[in-house]
């Protein structure tokens, strides 16, 4: 895992968070923005932590723009995202948000109150309301965009941190060792907070990371991924008469994408049966919802391997190209067979067959793929599934199971 850390000057905030993201076994991959040089994308990236002064705003100037795109696709894939100083106000410009220049500049200190919502905070639960003295640039003001969250403000109400969706938190202090001052046995110590907030953080990228790559991939492809893929329509529409569901069950379409499955799952529940489209990316709900997909069904943001539905309430589970994308495909199945009813039947599809998507990609068929029978089978066995059929055509693939009774 990679998270990349831009930087306005040398050893601004380099201390605490490469001390965090060591500490959290995370490989940080630098770049220095007072020495120019080209930003690259989101490829392979967990995180981005942006830093940077007062005094290093002239650099951050001159790469503003690049920075502000790249924020711009981190926050639109979901990518966690930490800016620390100059970096909290290029987080908030890129979200919409506004910085106003202040005359009384330079670092002091105030006191600094958490917000109510910093009690469910990731980031900050826990944080007594008045953690200690802060020692902050005094200067600027961060205008937040519509839905931010305010997790904390000085005495004269400017906002100190703040978090973004669910993946984005700005922190407009520095966060080296000396920015909080210990008050009191109920209070931070000045190694303890910024060290608890940075620590947090690289947990958090570490516990994200296999959907943080899945969301960059599949975000920046998600607006043309319909007519890209749309001559497939008809592949799916027979994989899912193989499922023979009935009228008035339910049917989920697991990593749904565009929900190019949801249709024919409609015309086989009927009007009074239940569908539901299940994507952890966002920008492919979004695509699916602009392609009509709601007039078919229910679009649900949601990890695969943890599920917001009751046990043994999804009679039909159709999963396209899901299986050998997934680090833990045991998990998911297991998770499958919790929402299963006991007549439920699960399909895994593919519309090209496994010789034909490796020869796609040049490379040979490996005997560690999750989809070949020898691995499957007993996959499928020891997480509550039973299969039924294997058919691994040269224009598709497909497996059926059913609850293993």
């Amino acid at each position: 895992m990679a998270v990349v850390v831009l930087q306005h000057a040398p050893g601004e905030g380099s201390r605490a968070v490469g001390s965090a993201l060591e500490a959290a076994r995370l490989d940080m991959r630098v770049h220095r923005g007072w020495e120019g040089g080209r930003l690259d994308g989101l490829t392979g990236v967990d995180a981005l932590v942006v830093t940077g002064a007062p005094n290093a705003i002239h650099s951050a100037e001159r790469s503003r723009g690049a920075e502000l795109e790249l924020l711009r696709g981190a926050l639109a894939a979901e990518v966690p995202v930490l800016g620390v100083g100059i970096g909290a106000q290029l987080l908030a410009v890129a979200a919409g948000g506004a910085v106003r220049h202040g005359q009384d500049a330079g670092i002091g200190r105030g006191t600094v109150r958490t917000a109510p919502a910093a009690g469910s905070d990731p980031l900050f639960a826990g944080v007594p309301p008045e953690p200690s003295r802060l020692r902050y640039w005094h200067g600027d003001t961060v205008d937040l965009p519509a839905g931010a969250v305010v997790l904390a403000s000085d005495e004269r109400r400017r906002v100190r941190a703040f978090r973004i969706g669910g993946s984005a938190w700005g922190l407009h202090f520095p966060v080296e060792a000396d920015t909080w001052a210990g008050d009191g046995p109920a209070r931070s110590t000045p190694e303890q907070l910024p060290g608890l907030l940075l620590a947090r953080f690289a947990a958090l990228v570490t516990a994200r990371a296999e959907h943080t790559a899945t969301r960059a991939f599949f975000t920046r492809r998600a607006d043309a991924w319909e007519d890209r893929f749309s001559y497939q329509t008809p592949a799916y529409e027979a994989a899912v008469a193989r499922m023979e569901l009935g009228r008035g069950q339910t049917a989920m379409d697991l990593g749904c994408g565009t929900g190019r499955a949801m249709p024919a799952l409609r015309a086989h529940v009927g009007s009074e049966g239940t569908v539901l489209g299940v994507d952890v990316t966002l920008a492919m709900l979004t695509a699916a919802a602009r392609s009509g997909r709601t007039a078919s069904g229910q679009l649900l943001l949601a990890d695969c391997t943890r599920l917001p539905v009751p046990s043994a309430s999804v009679h039909g589970i159709f999963a396209a190209g899901l299986v050998d994308h997934l680090p833990r495909p045991r998990t998911a199945l297991r998770e499958w067979a919790r929402v299963s009813t006991a007549d439920g039947t699960l399909l895994l599809f593919h519309p090209a067959g496994r010789i034909e998507r490796a020869a796609r990609h040049g490379r040979p068929l490996s005997p560690d793929d999750p989809l070949a029978e020898p691995n499957l089978r007993p996959m499928l066995d020891a997480t509550g599934w039973h299969l039924t059929t294997y058919d691994d055509a040269e224009r598709h693939f497909l497996a059926r199971a059913v609850p293993a009774r």
